[in-house]
């Protein structure tokens, strides 16, 4: 439960916030335009960024809260597993979400940071370094961005003047082609970096979402903070989204959930 963890209160929510923005300028901003990237096992790139963000981060939090386990995107499956084990709670970091924009020099990237106790992501961060934007939530209190309440205001009334953040990659093949031939909302962007999907949805700077398979750290921390922010989600099959393992996990999210309604029925026909 929140009430269970120490980031009830101002002085540590503050310690951690604050320590994330100035790990990332250290370990993350200092690498940008000097990098260099290399093939993982799956095929993804990993960058020294991703690595030293990581060890920082990982040795941060074990300073300042070891009572927490900790999972990284560059950890170990056996790490990350026993992580999830912890009864007590456990870190999910993703160092650097977005590490082939990144190592491509286009400038959308971010740091993401949850935590979950008994079962339940009770506070998530996610920082753009580049726009020094630090989207956060605590469950139960809300959404913030730069310290100020984030709401979602408005949505459209319907999906044809909708602005749709969609992942064709891993999506279906028969869905993708649908909605890259017959798309029933106005426009579509890709962020390449899915927590940042999540607070740019919670920010009113896109209406729907659409993504075939993200893993746990990439989602926890957004998630927690469009939920807070007022916006509903689900997978493809319609179940919740947040999940305790490393699987793969479908998106589909709406500023509201009258939106979430139609756009699952759009998504449907297909």
């Amino acid at each position: 439960m929140i009430g269970e963890t120490p980031f009830v209160h101002d002085g540590d929510w503050l310690r951690l916030k604050q320590g994330i923005l100035e790990i990332a300028g250290a370990e993350v901003m200092s690498r940008f335009h000097h990098v260099r990237a290399t093939l993982k096992a799956d095929g993804s790139l990993v960058t020294e960024a991703d690595k030293a963000m990581q060890r920082a981060v990982e040795s941060f939090l074990g300073k300042h809260w070891p009572e927490y386990a900790f999972l990284g995107e560059e950890s170990t499956c056996q790490v990350q597993d026993e992580a999830l084990l912890q009864t007590g709670g456990c870190w999910i970091l993703d160092p650097l979400d977005g590490t082939t924009n990144f190592s491509h020099g286009f400038e959308m990237f971010s740091v993401s940071l949850a935590l979950l106790v008994g079962g339940e992501v009770v506070l998530g961060l996610v920082l753009d370094p580049l726009r020094g934007e630090l989207f956060a939530a605590r469950r139960g209190k809300g959404a913030e961005r730069g310290g100020l309440p984030l709401r979602i205001a408005t949505v459209p009334e319907s999906l044809g003047a909708c602005l749709a953040l969609v992942d064709f990659k891993r999506l279906p093949e028969p869905l993708a082609s649908f909605m890259a031939v017959h798309p029933p909302y106005a426009s579509q962007r890709n962020l390449g970096t899915v927590a940042l999907d999540w607070c740019w949805l919670a920010a009113g700077r896109a209406d729907i979402y659409l993504h075939g398979g993200q893993k746990l750290w990439d989602y926890a921390a957004g998630h927690l903070i469009f939920r807070e922010a007022g916006g509903a989600a689900c997978t493809l099959e319609g179940e919740p989204v947040p999940v305790l393992d490393t699987c793969p996990r479908s998106a589909v999210a709406a500023g509201s959930q009258a939106l979430l309604d139609a756009w699952m029925e759009a998504i449907a026909v297909c």
